[in-house]
């Protein structure tokens, strides 16, 4: 089943994990009604009519077309003289394949429903919605998927650049895409031989465990995701350290049980947090992965009838949009911004392919609102 919208340029094939966008997508109609007589549908005129009506080669009207070498003046009167009588309309696709470009990119993210990726993803298509670029998306969540993207789209003259979000490429990946000549750019992953956009995980994690600190917390759990899971590009592992740092800088031991580690889902984060909140020595502060996770522990706190922040503080990280109608307190990272930072730079790279690759890290903020107060007990 595939569905389309306009402006937002969304075509999803259901379950096969591929979607793709398009910068400029017209609106289509809803048939109301079906009119069973049989026409013969009229053929769109081709530029081979175009030539014959010119009495031109093919080549010459493909000159006219993108302006690619001189024509004299009579022969480009005649040209287009008769695309306007046939009323031609060139394939955009084949004219830009015809200049070197596709003026497409391949976008490849994981975890695509996430509320975090798609705010990312919001940043990509602020762009392309200015540019003349179309994107292809490929959402992957397993690692099968991974495999077949990367076997299959870093190929040149099926896009010009790939932009790839969450994800380390490997030395089997990188041998691909340099043998291909794509420019690649990545957000939030890391390889020293290409351009990459960053956070610093660590360092947000230990500013969020402090927080908690300064309130008077010692007590603090931690829930994340896997630290073993293959897409994290690492930062979980990140916000994991700087979350041991915090409690080690301060003279607080890292107490085993009061880590959780599930799949990242708000009813995860939830049962997560009925586990710890059960404890015989439960904690008064959680420190969380994302605010998916954090909005999933103030359910559990509300289950448990424990009053936030007086019974129970809770931190977030990302500061998605839900984050800020719960008064969550979290850790902002510029996910809209590394989208639209990431596109720039890939077009940058499309333009100048010997360009030197550029590393950009982007500010973590520590964001205090309703969910965090000294503890009560």
């Amino acid at each position: 089943m595939w569905g389309k919208s306009q402006n937002a340029g969304l075509t999803n094939c259901w379950g096969c994990g591929i979607v793709s966008l398009y910068g400029n997508v017209s609106e289509f109609s809803v048939i109301h009604s079906i009119d069973w007589t049989v026409k013969k549908p009229a053929m769109p005129a081709t530029i081979h009519d175009v030539a014959k009506l010119a009495g031109v080669g093919i080549g010459t009207v493909s000159s006219v077309l993108n302006n690619s070498r001189p024509v004299s003046e009579e022969t480009r009167r005649k040209v287009l003289e008769a695309i306007e009588k046939l009323d031609f309309v060139p394939n955009p696709s084949g004219r830009r394949l015809s200049m070197g470009k596709t003026h497409t990119i391949a976008v490849i993210i994981t975890y695509f429903t996430l509320a975090s990726q798609f705010e990312r993803l919001r940043g990509v298509m602020s762009v392309i919605a200015e540019s003349d670029y179309d994107i292809n998306l490929f959402a992957i969540e397993t690692i099968p998927q991974r495999n077949k993207v990367f076997q299959t789209v870093p190929r040149r003259g099926r896009v010009d650049g790939l932009l790839i979000f969450s994800i380390h490429p490997t030395k089997e990946d990188l041998r691909r895409i340099r043998q291909q000549k794509i420019p690649v750019v990545l957000v939030e992953g890391y390889h020293p031989e290409l351009s990459h956009i960053f956070l610093d995980d660590m360092a947000g994690a230990r500013q969020a465990v402090e927080h908690l600190i300064g309130l008077g917390h010692q007590k603090i759990a931690y829930i994340s995701d896997y630290l073993d899971d293959l897409f994290s590009s690492g930062f979980n592992r990140n916000r994991y350290m700087g979350y041991c740092q915090a409690l080690e800088a301060a003279g607080l031991p890292v107490r085993p049980e009061y880590h959780r580690q599930g799949w990242h889902t708000r009813e995860n984060g939830r049962q997560m947090a009925l586990e710890l909140l059960n404890l015989p020595d439960p904690p008064t502060a959680i420190f969380c992965f994302s605010d998916e996770f954090a909005l999933g522990v103030l359910e559990a706190a509300r289950d448990m009838n424990l009053r936030v922040p007086e019974d129970l503080s809770v931190v977030g990280y990302d500061d998605i949009e839900l984050a800020r109608f719960a008064q969550l307190t979290t850790v902002r990272q510029h996910l809209f911004e590394s989208g639209v930072q990431g596109v720039e730079l890939l077009f940058e790279a499309i333009e100048n392919p010997d360009a030197p690759i550029k590393e950009i890290q982007l500010p973590t903020e520590l964001v205090v609102r309703q969910t965090t107060a000294p503890p009560c007990r």
